[in-house]
């Protein structure tokens, strides 16, 4: 496997955890809107448990920035084989 492959691997494993972290802070903020949230946490630890949500989203956006963020992919996985080849040579 090329190191780009293995790149693009990584990329969309990196995608995969970020929409799962994504996932979870829409799941928090519904659950904070519809007040279910008593049923399941008392405040403090409720409020805890959605700031880590809010840290780790923070976080995999910088690491696995999609390419509508404004923020720049890692150039290993845009270019591809062919820009890799120019780089070597």
């Amino acid at each position: 496997m090329t190191e780009w492959h293995a790149a693009r691997r990584l990329a969309r494993t990196a995608q995969k955890w970020r929409d799962l972290v994504d996932r979870r802070c829409e799941h928090f903020i519904e659950l904070h809107q519809s007040g279910r949230w008593t049923h399941y946490y008392d405040k403090a630890q409720f409020m805890l448990l959605m700031s880590e949500a809010a840290v780790l989203a923070e976080l995999w956006a910088r690491i696995a920035p999609r390419s509508g963020d404004g923020s720049e992919a890692p150039a290993a996985v845009e270019a591809g084989p062919a820009e890799d080849a120019r780089r070597s040579a």
